[in-house]
């Protein structure tokens, strides 16, 4: 019998070479995506003192987002944007979270790169 290996577990397998490579300092911490079928999920994240600074996501109360489609990604990616401009965040590394840079994570991105993030 042929084993398939699932979509999550190959989406994982990814994630953890893509993290061997980057981490987030204190100078740039990291911005994490999280993205499910039904909402998108959004940190940033210092990986030296292992806190999450600044988080949004498209289930956050008084959110202006419905659900997991490429608008409430873009309402997310200026959403933290914002919130890390507050918290004094001008540059972060972006770890995509082993999903192709396309669709909901890229209008996340380039919606945190138009308020002011850098990349």
């Amino acid at each position: 019998m042929i084993h398939k290996t699932e979509k999550k577990q190959i989406r994982e397998r990814i994630h953890r070479r893509i993290r061997r490579k980057l981490s987030g300092s204190t100078e740039r911490p990291r911005l994490a995506v999280f993205r499910s079928v039904a909402h998108i999920y959004a940190q940033v994240i210092d990986d030296t003192k292992g806190t999450t600074l600044v988080s949004a996501s498209s289930v956050d109360k008084g959110g202006k987002t419905n659900g997991g489609n490429v608008a409430a990604a873009k309402a997310i990616g200026k959403a933290i944007a914002e919130k890390a401009k507050e918290k004094g965040i001008k540059s972060v590394v972006f770890d995509r979270g082993g999903y192709q840079y396309h669709g909901r994570v890229k209008a996340l991105a380039d919606a945190a790169r138009a308020a002011g993030l850098e990349f």
